[in-house]
């Protein structure tokens, strides 16, 4: 084999920075890889906009399937997202014994299980190294570097839009919605901003780090997710005065074979590594058994960042395919792809501290009344704020506790939303107290 010959699906942004990485830096590449990478052919429904790269010398089309059908193609690369056509042309790339590199999270999450056996089944490669944290080698990390270590613990900042918002918050003093208005005037988030913000696309990559890091499946439906947008911008505030920043964060904790699997705002002290991470910046702190903490920094979404994953990926197989090598290293890092499903600790198990606001009317015998229903239920009082009293509106009563369950605290809760003093739903916010390993 003279070159490693690439067909590429979807030229929108990321696909973009590819085309861009293996025109204009292909020396490099082939230097890397050890042979040459050429982008043969690229399919995409618009080509009535100017992406700004030179594709002289590239076949061009609106049907993919002139990628499949091309028997001169060695790899497809799959950017348009979603879950079909996406799903149907690696399948069908992958039976035609063509390597497949994909950045879509959502698929990976949703059939990743029906991917890796098709891989396996067809001897190819399925790179995916983009689909989570853009330009962090977060996959290659997990997979290979700590190959030899036991993952205890995985805590990740990994939506940048989400982020983003939540530091603009906490730099800027704006409300949620304010936030997220400038978020996507700046570009970090979309017109429609419920996957990133409701916690969803968080859940689909903590899926895929969880099958990388304990050889489990869990489907991004099994995992519980919760987002940010009933965060206020006092919460924002008493988190500071009490030492902590509030990130959306995906946690997976491995007790003995059970699994603790959740996306939602946590409380993070301001000391530690996690609560630096700002705006649109992704972070994965893992504490291994061996290795104890570590963490992994960088952008985690972008055209070129997760462009350049993408074509990390195609190196890894170039170098394979110069070699006649395949299939040196499985997708997931564990052999055999047949995932056996997770057991998963349910939330009414977790015990943790808990954030509680409380809006209520300010009267005498209130703050009795919220106590008397915590400690009801087992919940141990650790500290209470209350700001100065109004003239109209809810007061607002905040409250730490000492570790209590979540199924006591959920209880008591409702107990507490249903008196008259309470004016509107209250919220809570859980916290790590510590990290895992730090």
């Amino acid at each position: 084999m003279d070159a490693v010959q690439v067909g590429l699906v979807g030229l929108g942004t990321v696909g973009t920075g590819l085309a861009r990485i293996l025109t204009e830096q292909a020396a490099r590449i082939e230097r890397r890889a050890g042979i040459p990478i050429r982008l043969k052919r690229i399919a995409d429904l618009d080509w009535k906009r100017d992406r700004g790269v030179d594709l002289t010398g590239i076949a061009l089309s609106d049907d993919a399937k002139e990628i499949l059908e091309d028997p001169e193609i060695d790899v497809m690369v799959e950017l348009i997202g979603g879950i079909e056509p996406a799903r149907t042309l690696l399948l069908e790339a992958m039976a035609r014994k063509k390597h497949v590199v994909t950045a879509n999270k959502a698929l990976l999450a949703s059939h990743g299980p029906e991917l890796f056996q098709r891989a396996t089944e067809a001897e190819v490669e399925i790179g995916f190294e983009a689909s989570v944290a853009g330009g962090i080698p977060i996959i290659r990390c997990i997979r290979d570097g700590l190959a030899g270590d036991q993952i205890v613990s995985l805590t990740g900042i990994i939506n940048g839009t989400a982020n983003y918002i939540l530091s603009t918050m906490t730099e800027q003093g704006r409300s949620f919605s304010e936030s997220l208005r400038q978020a996507q005037e700046l570009g970090f988030a979309e017109a429609n901003p419920s996957l990133d913000v409701e916690g969803h696309d968080t859940a689909h990559k903590l899926a895929i780090l969880i099958a990388l890091a304990y050889g489990v499946y869990l489907s991004p439906d099994e995992i519980y997710t919760e987002g940010i947008q009933e965060i206020d911008a006092m919460d924002i505030v008493h988190a500071g005065e009490l030492g902590y920043r509030i990130k959306l964060l995906a946690i997976a904790k491995d007790s003995g074979g059970v699994l603790e699997a959740r996306v939602h705002p946590t409380m993070v002290p301001v000391t530690h590594p996690l609560a630096s991470v700002g705006h649109a910046f992704n972070a994965i702190y893992l504490n291994g058994v061996s290795v104890g903490p570590v963490m992994f920094y960088g952008r985690g979404a972008g055209m070129m960042p997760t462009a350049g994953a993408v074509a990390s990926d195609l190196i890894e197989i170039g170098r394979n395919q110069r070699l006649g090598i395949r299939r040196r290293i499985p997708p997931l890092g564990f052999s055999g792809q047949i995932l056996e499903k997770a057991v998963v600790k349910p939330m009414e198990e977790l015990t943790t501290r808990y954030y509680i606001r409380f809006p209520v009317v300010d009267r005498p015998g209130v703050l009795s009344r919220i106590a008397g229903a915590l400690g009801a239920s087992g919940i141990s009082i650790h500290s209470v704020i209350q700001h100065g009293r109004r003239s109209a509106g809810p007061v607002h009563i905040i409250m730490l506790t000492h570790e209590a369950r979540e199924a006591s605290l959920r209880s008591a809760m409702a107990s507490i939303n249903r008196m008259e003093e309470v004016l509107g739903k209250s919220l809570f916010i859980r916290i790590e107290e510590a990290v895992d390993g730090f």
